[in-house]
């Protein structure tokens, strides 16, 4: 080794030792990649098992290119709780971090003065920053040529082959090819397998040729995480698996998480959890920030045994002494289960690592499918409305292109990113430049998403290691057995549960009952409904039986919308009365109407007909339609312009509600945008009623 390059060794040491304690060594492949970033000032890409030290390795380069006298580090980094880490581990090294994120607005001004004063060496920043139209045009030109490192972290997310892509981190492809010559960047990730690897890396790419200086060093190295005991428990039902955790809870050690799918599912689990004496908090995309960061510092504390989280709670969340990772119902594929799982034992010898998947995995994983990039009409329809109209808002696109919320921004961003469309002060330009729709890409990566979805059914019914499984799903070609699953050493976990404890968690479950709140404000981008509704014709706060997505209701709700119409059924009803029973409205209802359903008639006016008679109260009828059902819309605002131009009120059900002369139960199905349950109920208020109370079996989300 080169004098200068064993003494910059050394001093990558020294920083190490700073960093992460006294006995610490850099690995080969850590001062593989620092050598590369700080003596060739090349791209590399580390692909490595989490816990290895990724970080080390940009906070060791960025101190030694500060010597240097270069500008400041850029992270990428795609959630808070990694960001707030990375603060934490930069100040231990001696390096001023700040962060540049959507919760700390006030204090943008103050950090772009210190990284122009080069007071601040990292400055941590979103993906989602990067496409400001402030940001974008005013500080990143300035940041990226100042810069002296770019650190893309969670790398896998550029990748549409990944199980967590993500359009705003496609857009650092733009920015990497406009960084002047000579920035080093870093990309680093624990989950890639060989196709996202490459993805990534032709990104990367300085240049598209493998033997050219200036591609990318790739460093992979094998993603063994000795500390994991990997086990599957397959329990029949819902109530055997609640029962199970509770009871299991207690023998687990330390502190830890348990995964869920679906926001409901962790709010019902941490909820049965807390009744039956386990200290949990519910944590997911919809939990208050503020309640999120408490709960992070509570685990972090061991101040309770449990998150019980979405996905939310996982790249970056930083707890060594994580004892165990259970999944309530499987993830979509063996990666993003790996990913999830190691975020369990870093720091400790044994952690353990349960599955304990559900008949209702399958429905989850379709729904969260339907969701990918949109058919080739809507995003052509998207671009002849911005041609044609200039700038608009998501919220005005909303009104005239027929997608969820979410699934439009996301559109949008890939077009952004694909040059077609072009965020600005205001909303959305076209751009006028070609675009095509890839279709091919599109199939192949959705053919990718099924076969990992079978991938995982496989990893939940193999005899082999399951270790080995999924590290050959990640590519690794040093998987082996690991002699610590429950497969290797034949010691499976036991699947019986007390009948006690079944029935107790079978009547959590079987508890009916969610409130239903009532839609306050109009969707913004129509033209003649605007702010709030008006409280002459709002709904009350409303009920319904159970959430589609719950463990609980939620199964036998989709069992029943799955099947053919026809009358409610007993048991369903059964639990329909348990909710009129414990509905504290403010005054009893004295009649009922039915929303009109195409696809569920006896279903709907069977119900309200019986609800009339058991409850001795007056049956009026249903609303109609104009001109047929108003089909299916995927946003508030075509959802509102659709119900709006078909629900009518017959003229001698309006007489029937002003002589009924009291409130007003309205009843449906369910409920998806609540829009149906809105206007029904502003036209039964102007028909004369004091109150509408609205009840549905089943509330979409």
């Amino acid at each position: 080794m080169a004098g200068e390059e064993r003494a910059l060794r050394d001093e990558a040491e020294a920083r190490l030792r700073a960093l992460a304690g006294e006995h610490a060594r850099l690995r080969d492949d850590q001062w593989s990649a620092i050598k590369a970033l700080v003596m060739d000032r090349r791209r590399a890409l580390v692909v490595q098992r989490t816990g290895w030290g990724k970080s080390a390795v940009y906070f060791v380069a960025t101190a030694l290119l500060r010597e240097l006298g270069e500008g400041p580090t850029v992270i990428v980094s795609p959630l808070l709780a990694l960001m707030r880490n990375q603060i934490a581990a930069a100040e231990r090294a001696g390096i001023h971090a700040a962060t540049i994120n959507s919760a700390n607005p006030e204090d943008w001004e103050k950090i772009y003065a210190q990284v122009a004063e080069g007071v601040i060496d990292v400055l941590l920043v979103s993906p989602e920053r990067l496409n400001n139209p402030d940001f974008r045009d005013q500080v990143l030109p300035e940041l990226a040529e100042s810069a002296g490192l770019v650190v893309i972290d969670e790398a896998h997310c550029i990748s549409d082959w990944g199980h967590d892509f993500r359009p705003d981190y496609r857009r650092l492809r733009t920015m990497l090819t406009e960084l002047p010559p000579g920035i080093p960047v870093l990309a680093t990730t624990a989950t890639a397998n060989a196709r996202v690897t490459r993805d990534v890396a032709e990104q990367l790419a300085a240049s598209p040729e493998w033997d050219d200086p200036a591609a990318p060093l790739v460093l992979r190295g094998p993603l063994e995480r000795e500390s994991l005991h990997l086990s599957v428990v397959r329990l029949r039902g819902a109530e055997q698996r609640l029962a199970w955790l509770a009871r299991t809870l207690h023998e687990l050690p330390g502190s830890g998480i348990v995964y869920t799918l679906t926001v409901a599912a962790a709010q019902e689990i941490a909820a049965y959890l807390r009744e039956q004496g386990h200290p949990v908090a519910a944590y997911s995309g919809q939990t208050d920030p503020a309640e999120r960061l408490a709960a992070e510092e509570d685990l972090l504390g061991n101040r309770i045994k449990a998150l019980v989280a979405t996905s939310a709670l996982g790249m970056g969340f930083d707890k060594p002494d994580l004892g165990f990772v259970v999944h309530v119902g499987a993830p979509a594929s063996p990666v993003a289960y790996y990913q999830q799982v190691g975020r369990a034992g870093r720091g400790v010898e044994r952690a353990e690592v349960i599955l304990l998947p559900g008949a209702e995995d399958r429905e989850i994983w379709s729904y969260f499918a339907s969701l990918a990039f949109p058919p080739e009409q809507v995003v052509r329809t998207t671009l002849a409305v911005l041609a044609e109209e200039g700038t608009l808002s998501t919220a005005a696109l909303e009104t005239r292109v027929d997608l969820s919320r979410s699934r439009l921004e996301m559109m949008l961003k890939v077009l952004d990113v694909d040059g077609a469309v072009r965020r600005v002060k205001g909303g959305w330009e076209a751009t006028g430049e070609p675009w095509a729709y890839d279709t091919d890409r599109y199939r192949r990566v959705a053919a990718e998403r099924a076969a990992e979805q079978e991938a995982m059914l496989g990893y939940i019914a193999t005899t082999e290691c399951r270790e080995q499984f999924l590290r050959g799903h990640l590519d690794d070609d040093e998987a082996r057995p690991c002699g610590r699953c429950d497969n290797c050493t034949g010691a499976h976990r036991s699947a019986e549960v007390a009948a006690e404890d079944v029935r107790v968690a079978h009547d959590r479950l079987a508890r009916p009952g969610v409130d239903l709140e009532a839609r306050r404000q109009w969707p913004t981008g129509l033209a003649d409904l605007k702010g709030r509704i008006k409280p002459e014709l709002s709904a009350e706060t409303g009920r319904v039986l159970g959430r589609l997505t719950d463990i609980g209701w939620g199964t036998r709700l989709r069992e029943l919308f799955a099947g053919q119409d026809g009358p409610v059924p007993d048991d369903v009803f059964g639990a329909v009365l348990g909710v009129l029973k414990s509905w504290e409205w403010p005054a009893r209802p004295v009649a009922v109407v039915s929303v009109p359903s195409a696809s569920r008639p006896l279903l709907v006016r069977g119900l309200a007909e019986r609800i009339a008679q058991i409850g001795r109260l007056e049956y009026l009828g249903e609303l109609g339609y104009r001109a047929g059902s108003p089909g299916r819309q995927y946003n508030s605002a075509q959802r509102v312009g659709a119900v709006r131009a078909t629900l009518a009120m017959p003229r001698d059900l309006a007489e029937r509600i002003a002589a009924a002369g009291g409130p007003v139960l309205l009843v449906d199905d369910r409920v998806d945008t609540g829009w149906t349950m809105t206007l029904a109920a502003a036209q039964i208020r102007h028909a004369g009623a004091p109150a509408v109370l609205p009840l549905a079996l089943a509330v979409t989300a």
